[in-house]
């Protein structure tokens, strides 16, 4: 049994943590640096532990600091949230042998699937299908030369330890390759201390679908469907859905069972999700994510299933409170994340928020840390809200999101929110005819 739970990370995600402890009936402690003192969460906490000053390397990422404060507050157990720690096996590793619970899956786990070639090499031993590419890193600019050439032009430079687009390079013809290849290791070593890179086929105009997975320590895992985050900008989740407007029941079901089979092979255990691109008819695994995503609500809504209850009721022990068969898709979701950037350049603008209006009403939830008065700080992601709708079917929902936009107000910074309302409009989001590489053409031509 968890009784104190601490929550290792900020912002919007440490509040929805706060909130399942909250109905669970479990303490919590929340740790924070300097420049989120006068946070939600910190408010709304039952204990709180300033970790260190501002830059995220001398606090959210200190796992001493947090191991610290796990240990003068009593608690049992830690949740990651995303990012920051939250895909670290030494840290996983860190937090069980210091004898608390990690809200997470297990450590060889994160560390299979962070690494990327390992990660594509276990999928395809399972029975997933894969983007054609290379075996392993490639020792050489000539190797690449070689590789790309079996693979075929174009093709995509990637870090082995990559993520959120970092150290990727899309690469059209030969001429290009050796110059991608300087730059995307320069990207990998400096974000992730591994400057390995691999090969992939580039897929033109794919669709991102990616399948959320949860496992018990009692060896049963089902699948929570589909979700569509194919509107990206720069390798960037910006809008996602559930369930993907573009699969059919038969596909859904194969999938599903293909997903679920081969994650009870791997033992998997907690919450995980696995991505692919989407392309004439197929699949093809691009990466897993070990640990709580960003779109998790779009799930939330359409299956009515608590994902972060669930999360910590399998670590402390117990068995998932339902099974496959129970499980039905319930009408449409869409997230809308809403970032303090310019709607134009996507430049971060931190600062003082005056005004904050959420939107309300049947089918709208909004998950946000924020409050008039409340300053976002420039040092970590720009996230600032995530607004969720959901409707009978995705009609309804796509009105539901105008309308909802519409009455979203942040004033004192700039934010994402006009671009959003623009996007929710256009004819190629209503009729679903979107792709990964569909933002950037549609705000290329706006000018």
């Amino acid at each position: 049994m968890i009784r104190k739970l601490l929550v290792a990370n900020r912002g919007e995600v440490a509040l929805r943590i706060l909130r399942a402890c909250r109905e669970m009936d479990i303490k919590t402690v929340v740790v924070h640096s300097t420049a989120d003192t006068d946070s939600m969460p910190v408010r709304l906490a039952d204990e709180s532990v300033c970790i260190g000053p501002p830059p995220a390397a001398q606090s959210y990422l200190d796992a001493r600091q947090i191991l610290a404060a796990a240990e003068i507050t009593g608690a049992d157990a830690i949740h990651p949230g995303y990012g920051f720690l939250s895909e670290n096996a030494a840290f996983a590793r860190m937090v069980e042998e210091h004898g608390y619970v990690f809200v997470g899956p297990r450590p060889e786990h994160i560390e299979l699937m962070g690494d990327k070639i390992a990660a594509k090499r276990t999928m395809q031993r399972l029975g997933i299908p894969v983007v054609p590419g290379s075996d392993g890193p490639v020792a050489s600019p000539e190797e690449a030369v070689r590789l790309a050439r079996e693979i075929g032009y174009p093709v995509l430079v990637k870090a082995v330890a990559g993520g959120g687009g970092r150290g990727m390079k899309v690469v059209r013809d030969e001429g290009e390759l050796v110059d991608a290849l300087e730059m995307a290791a320069r990207e990998a070593r400096a974000g992730f201390g591994d400057a390995r890179l691999y090969l992939e086929k580039f897929l033109e105009r794919p669709r991102h679908i990616e399948f959320q997975v949860l496992g018990d320590r009692h060896g049963q895992v089902v699948h929570l469907f589909e979700r569509d985050c194919s509107i990206q900008r720069r390798h960037q989740k910006v809008v996602e859905e559930a369930p993907s407007p573009v699969l059919d029941e038969e596909v859904r079901r194969r999938m599903g069972a293909l997903v679920v089979r081969a994650m009870a092979e791997l033992g998997y255990v907690n919450a995980g999700t696995l991505e692919f691109l989407y392309a004439d008819g197929a699949f093809y695994f691009i990466e897993m994510n070990t640990r709580l995503q960003v779109e998790h609500p779009v799930t939330e809504a359409i299956t009515d299933v608590d994902i972060v209850r669930e999360q910590i009721r399998i670590a402390a022990g117990e068995p998932l409170g339902f099974d496959q068969e129970e499980l039905r898709i319930e009408g449409h979701a869409i997230e809308f994340r809403i970032t303090a950037e310019d709607p134009a350049t996507f430049l971060p603008t931190p600062g003082r928020v005056t005004h904050w209006h959420p939107p309300g009403g049947p089918g709208v939830r909004v998950d946000s840390h924020l409050y008039a008065g409340y300053t976002v700080p420039p040092y970590y992601d720009s996230l600032i809200a995530k607004l969720v709708v959901h409707d009978r079917d995705r009609a309804s929902c796509l009105k539901r999101a105008a309308r909802s936009l519409a009455e979203c107000v942040v004033d004192g910074i700039p934010s994402t929110i006009p671009l959003l309302r623009t996007i929710v409009e256009d004819e190629a989001v209503h009729l679903g005819r979107v792709d990964t590489g569909w933002l950037e053409r549609w705000m290329e031509a706006r000018g």
